[in-house]
């Protein structure tokens, strides 16, 4: 048996590290973290034009009425689910390929824009939303004068 010179650091660098765990755990969602087992992604692109911000959503296998938007507060969620209806059996082997269930994405808007008047269209598997900004968040031209 050997003895270990006692070091208090260390057992203060391993309660930061669980503050560390417990804080990420609890504010950052699992699914950001990419550990929810079996959860779908959806991917999107976000991006400013002509005054409005707009969100594209690939959803391919979702039917637009399986798919439901919220928003709260200055947060977007995109849930739904992909349903499997065609299953195929070859024998005592059973194939299925496709992906089904749940899905869930939230995103922070900006302060600039109008929730009220969100324009949502879906097509070919990707969701579409137009969301328009404020009067106040549209670029201002200023003159400048000579003298």
């Amino acid at each position: 048996m050997s003895l270990i010179r006692w070091d208090p650091y260390r057992e203060m660098l391993s309660l930061r590290e669980a503050m560390d765990r417990l804080f990420e755990e609890s504010l950052v969602p699992s699914w950001a973290r990419g550990e929810r087992p079996g959860a779908l992604g959806v991917p999107i692109d976000m991006w400013e034009s002509e005054g409005n911000l707009m969100l594209s959503a690939s959803m391919p296998g979702v039917k637009p009425e399986d798919v439901d938007i919220r928003v709260t507060g200055d947060t977007l969620s995109i849930r739904g689910q992909v349903r499997e209806e065609e299953e195929r059996q070859r024998g005592s082997v059973r194939i299925q390929e496709r992906r089904y269930g749940a899905f869930e994405r939230s995103v922070r808007l900006p302060a600039n824009v109008n929730t009220d008047a969100i324009d949502a269209t879906f097509e070919d598997g990707v969701l579409k939303l137009k969301i328009p900004q404020t009067e106040e968040a549209k670029a201002k031209h200023v003159e400048v004068k000579a003298k």
